[in-house]
């Protein structure tokens, strides 16, 4: 019955004692949540923290959300804040050279994607690692355009720009996109789009 109320309804909800109808609004947003978190933050764990802190600061101002945009809005604009302190947190990278997952990554870049074929990889595979070698903001709008559903104007909420420079932003970010993907599947990349 709740996958059937609005985040609107949800809400009222929750604010009315529900703690179900909050369950629900988390189940309906928290893939794109933690693929938004994914994008700025790079990895799973920190990925996973963002993502629940931003739940967790979602139910604490739920009753300050004023309707005046989406509720994915809203909560996207809460994961790029939090994101963006957790990475200032983390500003220092302390990655080495001996680092296991660094050398795979290295030995992925130089022998992975030209010895083997797009046959047999899915679409989204080869879309999502162009996008996860884009820069955080670049990664953002593609994510929040293509997979959020959002709007320019709600995009530029969410990071807090003009909509016009979002624009351009989408604009560049598909440029490079493509750039990723003609780097990683040469020719093939044609079929891909």
């Amino acid at each position: 019955m709740q996958s059937k109320l609005s985040d609107i309804e949800l809400i009222q909800d929750t604010l009315n004692g529900d703690q179900s109808a909050y369950a629900a609004l988390v189940k309906r947003h928290q893939r794109l949540v933690f693929t938004l978190a994914m994008r700025f933050v790079k990895n799973r764990e920190d990925a996973e923290e963002v993502a629940q802190d931003c739940f967790v600061k979602a139910y604490r101002s739920l009753s300050s959300f004023q309707q005046q945009s989406k509720f994915s809005t809203w909560l996207y604009t809460i994961v790029y804040t939090t994101a963006m302190t957790l990475l200032r947190k983390k500003r220092v990278d302390t990655s080495s050279i001996d680092d296991e997952s660094t050398y795979m990554q290295i030995e992925n870049k130089t022998y992975g994607m030209d010895e083997h074929s797009a046959e047999g990889r899915s679409r989204s595979f080869y879309l999502n690692k162009a996008i996860d070698e884009l820069m955080p903001d670049d990664a953002t709008v593609i994510t929040l355009f293509y997979k959020g559903e959002q709007s320019l104007e709600e995009i530029s909420k969410v990071m807090g720009i003009e909509p016009n420079t979002v624009k351009v932003k989408l604009f560049r970010a598909r440029q490079r996109l493509k750039q990723n993907l003609e780097r990683s599947l040469g020719n093939e990349v044609n079929e891909l789009i």
